[in-house]
Order: structure tokens, then C-alpha cells, then sequence
């Protein structure tokens, strides 16, 4: 096994090299720099992709290029979107660009969801957006540029574009599969979880970000109702513990009123065979997406990690998490952290939910699969619940292999034990997760960038439920 330093130093060299430039000033870094495959969309620069890599460089003091990122990346929310027949929301964020020559003039060209497989539109790239603006204020203290009047108004857009009216009566946020880092149909559709931490940490980014004048506040007024409804949907209605799925397992169905217990008429026989006996006496979870008569008991990572660095989970919810996490390490981290979601759809369920796709078929890329990228919100997850030791754990596990393999976009199999079939060497994200889950690890003061603790107006809200109560 090579020395951590030997690992460090050839990971900052190859994130180094996929730096991408415009016009002589570097403004993001390619997907992947793979030489045994052949490029299609990996040389461009993903927003999902970069923020792991933005992270790194405003911890090591190099923030122009994400100041350059932002600056670019609000200049293509504007630009037209050529979409067959109709027109993207307003406010929109582009899932990657791709810098391009004509004349001898360079262009950066945005990706909204046109050119994607499935032409699915990006749901994820605005909410990660406000958390890297909000990050690179609180690394350099440039409130300024945030302040700039076409920042403010983009922050405004994405709000709109977020905070829209729909027919659906949730706070949650409703997305159509394939919207976010599981971009491919997983049987996702709905509120998944994934796009509601997001959701939770864009909208308290931007109330920390808007100007208080009469249009923010009018806007921090909303945001902080629609905070306030989120929290509470999410801790009280897509928690699983053993104690909670007794009580599903009790339900009666077909209740009316307000009294209804069984508030989205789940019905017990939907809990599945594995959960009963792979939920831990001590720990839980959120679950992966909830709907009328339809809750997904699978875990999914980034959407529970993410609930613990935004402190969308409680504080006894995070510690829960982790415990989870620990207890079921073999099936949850295994060979190559992380697993993106546990477990893996099979047989006529896999040919349903994913259309027989063959790049998710079991235990493989967003179907069970495990991603190396996910190592950073696991090691910040376990920096803010107080227990590191599960990170520098996870991390060592990656250690053992992600050098030696080529530093590649995901691992398949129960275990992530193989290099992913179709995946790419000398992906960017798998190299900066690694890295800043390092960093994470050594400097736990570098959380402050894109976590936050409970929601002041929350627990203000609570304690006057309480006292009406």
C-alpha cells in the first residue's frame, strides 16, 4: 500500500490536470480524464461534480476558480435553452458546460438537460449552486460578489423556480427520476430524499445570502416558512427505526380526516422482507422517498448524510444515522465506501423501476453501486456527530485500493469489490472526495464551509407549538 503523503501528492496532481480554462483563467475541472475510454460527456465540468473539487481549493486557499465558476455558471442560467418544443424554468442551472471555439473566440456551451441520456432536466445543479455561493462567501468573507445585483437576482430566480406553486400539497420538493446524482430512472419520482437535503441546505444558504432589503426580505419571510414546514415533514414522516416500523407494521389503512394516524395510507404489507431484519436494534434512517401510498424503504446515502450535515436530520436522528451506518458497515461501505443506496432492486423489480437498464442492473453504478465520492459526507457526517473514527475507518478502507485501481467512478457488486464495468478511470470527483474527506478529517473547523447547525427559527417555531400546545 502506498504512504497517505505518496497518495495525497499523485491525487492533487491529477485534480490539478483537470483544471478546465476560459479565456486564460481556469473556471471548473472535466468530469474525468480516462485515456482507455472514449471522452463523451466526461470532458465537460458537471456543477454536482465540481463542488467536492470547489471545497478543496477554497480550503487551500485557491478561490478564484470557484469564484470564476459562479461567475460563469450565472451567466449561463440566462443563456437560451434549446429544448425540443418547450422552454426550461426560469432560473434553471445547467448540469455542465464545455468551453468551445468559433473564430478564434472561445464559448462556454451549457448543458440544460438537452444532450443528457433521458433528456432529464437537472434538479440538483441551482440547490448545489447556492451552497457553493454560500461556501465560497464564507471561505474568502466576499459577501460582495454575492451582493452584486445579477447574483442577487439569480438567487431570486432559483428561489422562484423552487418555490413555485404546484398541485401538491407537500413542502417537499417534487422531482421526476433521474433529476439529481441518480440520473438514470432508479424509481425515484416523487420527493425524493437526495433533493430534499438539498433543498433544506440551498434554502438556508440563500436566507443567509439575500440582501434585507424589501424584495429579500419578502423572500427570507417565505424561505423561512417553507424551512420550517420541510424540517418538520421530514423528521416526522420519513424517519424508519425499529420502533417506527413496528408502528407501520400496525397501521390501519383507509383512514380519513384529521385524525388519521396513517397519514399517506401506507399499507404494511409494502414493508419488504429484507428491512426486518436488516434494521438495527439502535439506529435508523430516512427513508427514500415518501408519496400517497408509497414509501421507499431503501437507503440512500448522500440524501441521510447530507440530512446530517444540514441538520435536516436532529441531532438524535444523526447519531442514529451513524449508528446504522456502523452496525450494517459490511453492506454499507464494504470494500469501497460508499454504497449509494442499499439494497440493490432484482429481478422483475429491476425490469420495472429501471426499464431493464443494462448500466443498473444489480449492485452495479446507481442500482447498488458504490462511489467513492461519497467518502467526503461520510467523513463530514461523522466530523459533526462527533465520531471520526468512522470516517478515518472508511477512509483507510478507500486507501487500500483507489490508486491502484485508477481512481475510478464507481465499484460494483454486494461488496464493491470490482471496478464498475462501465466506469471511467481517473474520475475528478473520485479523486477530490478523497482528498477533501481528508481534509475534513484533519481540520474538522473546514465543516463550517457547507454545514449548519439546528435552524434558530426552528427551534423558535417549536418551542411556540409547544407552549399552544
Amino acid at each position: 500500500m502506498q504512504t497517505e503523503s505518496y497518495l495525497a501528492k499523485e491525487a492533487w496532481d491529477l485534480l490539478e490536470a483537470s483544471i478546465v480554462y476560459f479565456q486564460g483563467r481556469p473556471v471548473g475541472t472535466v468530469a474525468a480524464r480516462d485515456p482507455y475510454s472514449e471522452a463523451l460527456n466526461y470532458d465537460q465540468c458537471f456543477m454536482r461534480d465540481f463542488v467536492s473539487s470547489a471545497l478543496l481549493f477554497l480550503i487551500q486557499g485557491k478561490p478564484e476558480i470557484v469564484r470564476n465558476f459562479l461567475i460563469e455558471t450565472l451567466a449561463l442560467q440566462s443563456s437560451e435553452k434549446q429544448m425540443d418544443c418547450f422552454n426550461a424554468g426560469q432560473g434553471l442551472m445547467p448540469a455542465s458546460f464545455k468551453m468551445e471555439s468559433w473564430e478564434d473566440k472561445q464559448y462556454l456551451v451549457a448543458d440544460f438537460g438537452e444532450h443528457a441520456i433521458g433528456r432529464v432536466t437537472p434538479v440538483d445543479s441551482c440547490l448545489w449552486w447556492l451552497i457553493l455561493l454560500r461556501a465560497y462567501v464564507k471561505a474568502t468573507g466576499d459577501l460582495a460578489l454575492a451582493q452584486q445585483p445579477n447574483f442577487q437576482h439569480g438567487i431570486i430566480l432559483i428561489l422562484k423556480l423552487c418555490l413555485a406553486d404546484r398541485f401538491d400539497m407537500y413542502p417537499t420538493m417534487l422531482v421526476p427520476d433521474g433529476a439529481f446524482m441518480i440520473d438514470r430512472r432508479m424509481g425515484v419520482y416523487g420527493h425524493p430524499l437526495e433533493i430534499q437535503a438539498l433543498f433544506y441546505a440551498a434554502l438556508r444558504s440563500a436566507r443567509e445570502l439575500l440582501l434585507p432589503n424589501r424584495r429579500g426580505e419578502v423572500f427570507i419571510q417565505i424561505v423561512n416558512h417553507r424551512l420550517m414546514m420541510l424540517n418538520h415533514h421530514i423528521r416526522e414522516y420519513y424517519w424508519l427505526d425499529l420502533k417506527r416500523l413496528n408502528n407501520i407494521y400496525r397501521y390501519h389503512g383507509e383512514e380519513f380526516g384529521e385524525s388519521a394516524i396513517n397519514k399517506f395510507n401506507i399499507y404494511p404489507d409494502s414493508i419488504p422482507d429484507w428491512l426486518t431484519e436488516w434494521m438495527p436494534e439502535k439506529g435508523g434512517y430516512l427513508a427514500g422517498n415518501l408519496g400517497p401510498a408509497q414509501m421507499d424503504f431503501r437507503f440512500f446515502s448522500l440524501g441521510n448524510l447530507m440530512s446530517v450535515i444540514c441538520s435536516l436530520a436532529s441531532n438524535t436522528e444523526s447519531q442514529a444515522i451513524m449508528d446504522l451506518i456502523e452496525q450494517r458497515w459490511h453492506d454499507l461501505v464494504g470494500y469501497m465506501p460508499l454504497k449509494i443506496c442499499f439494497p440493490s432492486v432484482q429481478d422483475l423489480e429491476w425490469k420495472i423501476l429501471t426499464g431493464c437498464d443494462p448500466k443498473n442492473v444489480p449492485w452495479s453504478y446507481h442500482n447498488g453501486g458504490n462511489w467513492p465520492v461519497l467518502l467526503w459526507l461520510f467523513a463530514a457526517a461523522a466530523q459533526k456527530t462527533g465520531r471520526p473514527e468512522l470516517g478515518w475507518r472508511a477512509l483507510e478502507v478507500a486507501e487500500k485500493r483507489l490508486s491502484e485501481d485508477e481512481w475510478p467512478e464507481y465499484y460494483d457488486g454486494r461488496n464493491g469489490r470490482l471496478v464498475g464495468k462501465a466506469s471511467r478511470k481517473f474520475q475528478t470527483w473520485t479523486i477530490s472526495g478523497y482528498l477533501l474527506a481528508r481534509e475534513i478529517l484533519q481540520n474538522p473547523q473546514h465543516l463550517a464551509l457547507f454545514s449548519f447547525g439546528e435552524d434558530p427559527e426552528m427551534q423558535q417555531w417549536m418551542s411556540l407549538a409547544h407552549e399552544l400546545r
